[in-house]
């Protein structure tokens, strides 16, 4: 019988550092049995902490997203509708191929300028204060103000819309959690039929509300509704992370940010790094076995909920020889930091766009930016990693 491992009894000290829990269960072997720490009490599930069987159980299409298939149903597709993170093929074939029928590497590359804009504004507001919160000043307005202008939505509040979306990623308890979910899909429903009615516009949201395959299929009104909240919340949220913890890793390592600063044609490697070494997505969504499967050499009985560390896989030494180093130099190719497999991240490219554009205009007008204190406020539960708070001077 395999033992359970109750990770709630490692504390709060998990949430803020989970790599030596993580570690140690390598060490023991690449797939445990375990009992999530709150907001999730007492839910089970295997976990997959193993490099090589991390990336196998992300491309095995014997573990489901679609829960609907062994009768279990979720808070957010009753209220958000099925979106990409929990369909399976055909269905995932067929909603991927509508947004990336809009969402394609030309419409991202054409966003560079106005990246490159927001930053610059955002530093001309803060860089005279001498100190700034860098998430609430910086790293969250920045793709926050992407994304809205991508899909069309009117600047929001953002204050409000941060608190909705950081509960629904990383949420401290189930009341508020629902709660946020209602509140989005409310927004998300106004928004997509105020745009169905109002004159064609050029973003993306209402791009995808015209766009029409070959076979004349379209996305209904729900599916909107879940691509809109996909594209909205992911396409922001890990953002944020990305570029904190990959500003925090560099403050931390004087060496790697002094050989960054020498020669910024590392950036691109760094951003690599950072996904290996600190990705904003600690462990990937619950997939389901459709079938009794083998993982490194455990069974996984058909219906078990399987849950694949991607922060963990990413810190194994089998593949990353010094795994707990950070190195801007190293070859962190094949990091899972943005999945791997079908569900592998739409947004992946401009997500790295946006960390490019926004690390290297921050060193080069902060020369002597520094930490002004401790990070604070971890993410809680298990799928986001990333901080509320970084406060940085220069």
């Amino acid at each position: 019988m395999t033992a359970l491992i109750d990770l709630g009894e490692f504390g709060p000290g998990f949430t803020e550092d989970p790599h030596p829990v993580y570690a140690k269960l390598r060490a023991l072997g690449p797939v445990h049995r375990v009992r999530l720490p709150p907001p999730v009490d007492h839910h089970e599930t295997w976990l997959v902490v193993g490099y090589e069987e991390a990336r196998a159980a992300l491309a095995d299409p014997r573990l489901s997203k679609d829960g609907k298939k062994i009768g279990l149903s979720f808070l957010d597709e009753g209220l958000i509708g099925t979106y990409l993170l929990t369909a399976d093929p055909p269905e995932h074939t067929r909603l991927r191929g509508l947004v990336s029928r809009e969402f394609t590497p030309r419409r991202v590359e054409a966003l560079r300028p106005r990246i490159q804009q927001i930053t610059n504004d955002l530093l001309d507001a803060v860089l005279p204060l001498g100190r700034a919160d860098l998430v609430d000043s910086f790293a969250y307005p920045l793709p926050l103000t992407v994304i809205c202008e991508l899909l069309g939505v009117p600047e929001l509040d953002r204050a409000a819309f941060r608190a909705i979306s950081t509960e629904a990623v990383a949420p401290t308890n189930q009341e508020s959690e629902y709660a946020a979910f209602v509140q989005l899909a409310a927004y998300l429903t106004d928004l997509i039929e105020d745009k169905r009615c109002s004159p064609p516009a050029d973003d993306l949201l209402s791009s995808l509300i015209r766009t029409t395959a070959e076979d004349g299929d379209r996305l209904s009104p729900e599916e909107l509704r879940g691509m809109a909240f996909v594209l909205l919340i992911a396409g922001h949220e890990t953002t944020v992370n990305l570029i904190a913890g990959g500003v925090h890793a560099l403050l931390t390592h004087p060496a790697q940010l002094a050989a960054l600063r020498a020669d910024m044609t590392l950036i691109d490697g760094a951003i690599e790094e950072m996904l290996r070494y600190e990705g904003p997505v600690e462990n990937a969504t619950f997939r389901y076995a459709a079938e009794p499967l083998d993982i490194g050499g455990t069974t996984v009985e058909a219906g078990e909920a399987v849950m694949i560390g991607l922060t963990a896989a990413d810190r194994d030494a089998r593949r990353y020889p010094d795994p707990d180093r950070f190195d801007i130099r190293r070859d962190a190719r094949g990091h899972v930091g943005f999945g791997h497999g079908i569900h592998y991240c739409l947004g992946a490219p401009l997500a790295r766009a946006e960390a490019s554009v926004a690390l290297r205009t921050l060193l080069d007008r902060c020369p002597d930016l520094a930490l002004d204190g401790p990070p604070s406020g971890w993410l809680p539960g298990m799928l986001m990693r990333g901080v509320r708070h970084l406060p940085v001077r220069w």
